[in-house]
């Protein structure tokens, strides 16, 4: 039983690091290449977990030739259009001015029925909204609505915003981030004396605590939430 479980945990744990080191993306937004080589990869892992008489080398080494692999891959990706084209392929356009083009479809071997689903996935229903729909080399779909029917923001009419950057996480579950309280030149003597004034004393009551660009402190504790300003 020891055995099965320090191998286990020595197999996870090299699985853990090579997919942590093969990037933050989703499954969702990986490249065909990629999903085949963590297909590869979670089979050699288990192999091994489920006969204790197979060597661990005997998977580790494959494994991290597959990591090694998708690491030179990578690179060709990045440094060629050529080679990326080959590996990732291109993207495909599938609706050009309202109009779907059949031939793109048919390629993609989609019928219209999932073509609409996407778009109304999107918030697209009427493909005549549509300037552009283009399935990306990821397999998701990417649209651009005619100009007409795109929200209207500030800048089209010509009014100036304030900045908005990131909130500043100051308390986490109860946890101070002393990292970004410094970011903010404060201290936990100041967020003790903002959270005082409304009668909280202990900073594990907070269940999350953020400050804005603008020095709002948005607070919620572990039963109610208030805003200061």
């Amino acid at each position: 039983m020891f055995v099965v479980i320090f191998r286990t945990i020595i197999l996870f744990s090299i699985v853990f690091v090579v997919v942590r080191l093969m990037g933050k993306r989703q499954i969702a937004q990986m490249q065909p290449y990629e999903i085949a080589i963590l297909i590869m990869i979670s089979a050699l892992a288990a192999i091994p977990m489920e006969d204790i008489g197979m060597p661990l080398f005997n998977s580790m080494i494959p494994i991290l030739m597959l990591f090694a692999f998708q690491v030179l891959i990578a690179f060709f990706s990045q440094k060629s259009e050529k080679a990326r084209s080959i590996l990732c392929g291109r993207p495909s356009i599938v609706v050009e001015n309202g109009k779907i083009l059949e031939n793109e479809l048919r390629d993609m071997r989609m019928n219209i029925n999932e073509l609409q689903e996407m778009l109304r996935v999107q918030g697209y229903p009427n493909i005549s909204e549509v300037e552009f729909a283009i399935f990306e080399t990821n397999g998701q779909l990417s649209v651009v609505p005619k100009s007409q029917n795109r929200p209207v923001t500030p800048g089209d009419l010509d009014l100036e915003t304030e900045y908005e950057g990131l909130p500043y996480p100051l308390v986490v579950d109860g946890n101070v981030n002393y990292h970004n309280l410094a970011k903010a030149g404060l201290n936990e003597d100041w967020l003790k004396r903002e959270l005082a004034k409304f009668n909280i004393h202990d900073l594990q009551e907070v269940l999350l605590a953020n400050l804005d660009t603008s020095g709002n402190l948005y607070f919620q504790t572990k039963n109610k939430k208030e805003k200061l300003n």
